[in-house]
């Protein structure tokens, strides 16, 4: 479908800002490598290149309003020291990375090539893991992470603060290195409430926090259009009021997962902008919906959201297979309901 007649950076930016839209914007998001979580594109750069070409092809052919940057095979922290690290005590002697270090240079590289192409046309958003979740996702098996984590903090949670403070550092300094010389419209932050024996919120704030907060600052002194993610992936469960004073434009959540609409998480987080709506399973209608059954639910949330400071798009990723002529599908419906 032809957008050649919307900016659609400016539709998204101005979504945003909260001002009037001439239609809503959207977009959605999926994983391009076999095995996102485990890939390491640091140690096999031709990865990247296969992540890259299957963003830019999914650009070219869906024409969405803005792209998440996707990360698969930048997932892991390639910091030796930290990599190194057995126990709990071995965190505290982790050291921050060289500024030169490939973890940045090679991200800030890929970052560049999709928004030397696409970075007039659409807003790009560099995708970003908190410390948390980075050492979670490090671990043999992903399902495990979640117990690893909590038992660590638990254990010690001092040398966790010290070891997320390192990683806070270079995440923040990364995140200002894809703005700033890459050129991406911002950073897309994604996080999750740690659950597990113990872990409250003041837990979580006291060890998680700092750093997270960090990272968004970082990223907020150099562009005024961050989004925060609070991930709800396989039907993990978030308390989203723990996010409620982060500072960033824009917040992104499972709406479906955690029960929580558009219009009731923009009155949660003081009347910013809101993306989502949309669940990201193959029950969900983005996935196995026809044309009528799509074009319904994109009326049927605008309706309860309203347009301004509004932008349709997913719990998180989609599923790889999602038929691309779906997102056209919620374009032609949201041009539709603008008219």
């Amino acid at each position: 479908m032809s957008t050649k007649n919307i900016n659609r950076k400016e539709l998204v930016l101005n979504a945003m800002d909260n001002k009037p839209v001439e239609r809503v914007p959207a977009g959605f998001w999926f994983h391009f490598l076999a095995d996102e979580i485990h890939s390491d594109a640091f140690a096999q750069p031709e990865l990247t290149e296969e992540l890259l070409a299957g963003e830019l092809k999914y650009i070219e052919e869906s024409q969405p309003d803005f792209v998440k940057i996707m990360t698969d095979g930048f997932f892991p922290y390639t910091n030796d020291s930290f990599i190194k690290a057995k126990t709990a005590a071995d965190l505290k002697h982790v050291k921050p990375l060289d500024k030169d270090d490939k973890w940045f240079t090679y991200q800030v590289e890929y970052a560049k090539k999709i928004t030397d192409k696409y970075g007039d046309e659409i807003a790009t958003f560099y995708n970003l893991f908190v410390p948390g979740t980075i050492l979670k996702f490090m671990q043999p098996n992903f399902e495990d992470g979640e117990p690893y984590l909590a038992a660590l903090v638990r254990e010690d949670k001092e040398a966790v603060k010290q070891v997320f403070d390192v990683i806070s550092d270079d995440l923040a300094e990364l995140a200002k290195r894809v703005i700033t010389e890459a050129h991406v419209t911002g950073i897309y932050l994604s996080l999750q409430n740690l659950l597990g024996e113990g872990i409250t919120r003041e837990l979580y704030e006291e060890v998680f926090g700092p750093g997270e907060r960090k990272i968004l600052a970082a990223a907020n002194s150099v562009s005024d259009y961050n989004i925060l993610h609070i991930c709800g992936y396989a039907g993990h469960r978030n308390d989203l009021s723990w996010y409620e004073d982060y500072e960033v434009k824009t917040i992104n959540w499972a709406a479906v997962v955690e029960d929580v609409p558009l219009s009731e998480g923009k009155k949660l987080f003081g009347g910013r902008a809101v993306l989502g709506g949309f669940g990201n399973t193959v029950d969900d209608v983005i996935y196995k919906g026809s044309e009528a059954e799509i074009k319904a639910e994109v009326r049927r949330l605008l309706d309860e959201a309203g347009t301004t400071g509004v932008i349709l798009g997913a719990d998180c990723t989609v599923p790889r297979d999602t038929p691309r002529q779906h997102f056209d599908w919620v374009r032609e419906a949201l041009i539709e309901y603008s008219k």
